[in-house]
């Protein structure tokens, strides 16, 4: 039986979960092995470019507006600025940069051409650059392929029958929308889920059978594990231990054995050892920095420090995927803009000249 499989049954992906930890580990491990070169881990990095103020009701999130939590609304950065962390993150060892917006869909104005000018920008740095931006329709993720867009992360973050206890504001069938039109302008895929929401372990499975069902797998799929937040409807949700993530991770190894599986969110919590059984078990992805948007994530020497003790070293870009071409570069879309602008002013001036 091949080991891409897109027919997966609840009982048969159960059975993995379920199987003995060590011998779970050593079946994952031994995928990793398979597909991926286990002595190599992608190191990512995540921007809050729009940060709170979202009009979605995540229970999870921070950033919902309908909550009262410590984070502070602010609107969407510059450029320029997220060029400059973006080359900062290069030199510490990322190989991809993630742009995250609070935003429940992506809307066709000034702010979405300004993402996409990020983008373009990024791209010529020859570095990976996933988008999060919320919903998207056919066109707007053409205009980010068009851009030099690499992934754009969508985490269908449960399973579909878990889904309504944790947001109300969008369907499931919403986010596999997205997934779609991601797909049509062939971009490739960010998309996984977060444990720790308070659901059932058929939920994780069925958050698995989800994206391991897909017609084509995700080429990245991130665990989380939920980070409590106060002032959200989960902020006295009960921390999963490690034992959950690795049983996660390894299993989504097995299942889609070609994706990268990305260790993300409450890695602050976990030890040196318990990374490193997360690495065994077949994640090939940290997120480094000190925030992944808004919550906590260890300082990037702990990282260094750690990839030193177990071996590991950064991935280059690009190794699992072309770098994408772009249709219009970062200095011609800056004097695009710049003449935009002057056209602008000028037709302003020759009104005001005619009153």
């Amino acid at each position: 039986m091949s080991d891409i499989r897109n027919n997966w049954t609840k009982s048969e992906v159960l059975d993995i979960f379920n199987k003995p930890l060590l011998e779970l580990v050593f079946e994952a491990a031994s995928m990793h092995r398979k597909y991926h070169n286990p002595r190599e881990v992608q190191v990512s990095s995540l921007i809050s470019i729009k940060t709170g103020g979202c009009s979605e009701d995540c229970g999870y999130c921070p950033q919902s507006a309908k909550y009262h939590t410590d984070v502070k609304v602010h609107k969407l950065m510059e450029v320029e600025e997220v060029i400059t962390q973006a080359k900062n993150a290069q030199a510490g060892g990322a190989s991809r940069m993630c742009l995250g917006a609070a935003w429940r869909e992506v809307r066709d104005n000034s702010d979405f051409d300004r993402v996409l000018e990020m983008v373009r920008g990024i791209n010529e740095m020859n570095m990976e650059v996933c988008c999060t931006l919320g919903m998207v329709t056919e066109e707007q993720a053409q205009r980010l392929a068009d851009a030099g867009l690499y992934a754009y992360n969508h985490n269908v973050d449960t399973s579909e029958e878990h889904y309504g206890d944790i947001i109300s504001t969008r369907t499931y069938k919403d986010r596999l929308d997205t997934h779609q039109h991601v797909r049509k302008a062939g971009v490739t895929l960010c998309s996984g889920g977060i444990i720790g929401l308070g659901e059932t372990e058929e939920d994780r499975i069925g958050m698995l059978l989800t994206l391991a069902n897909q017609e084509k797998h995700p080429e990245s799929v991130p665990i989380n594990a939920l980070v409590p937040v106060a002032g959200t409807p989960l902020e006295n949700q009960e921390r999963v231990s490690i034992w959950e993530m690795v049983r996660m991770i390894a299993t989504a190894r097995i299942v889609m054995p070609k994706s990268t599986v990305r260790l993300s969110a409450g890695r602050l919590e976990m030890s040196k050892e318990g990374q490193a059984l997360c690495f065994m078990a077949g994640a090939g992805s940290i997120f480094a920095g000190d925030k992944l948007l808004t919550t906590p994530n260890p300082a990037q020497n702990e990282d260094i420090e750690l990839f030193k003790i177990l071996g590991l070293t950064p991935t280059e870009p690009f190794t699992k995927g072309e770098k994408p071409e772009i249709k219009m570069s970062y200095k011609e879309s800056t004097k695009k803009k710049e003449l935009v602008d002057k056209v602008k002013v000028w037709k302003e001036e020759m009104a005001a000249s005619k009153k």
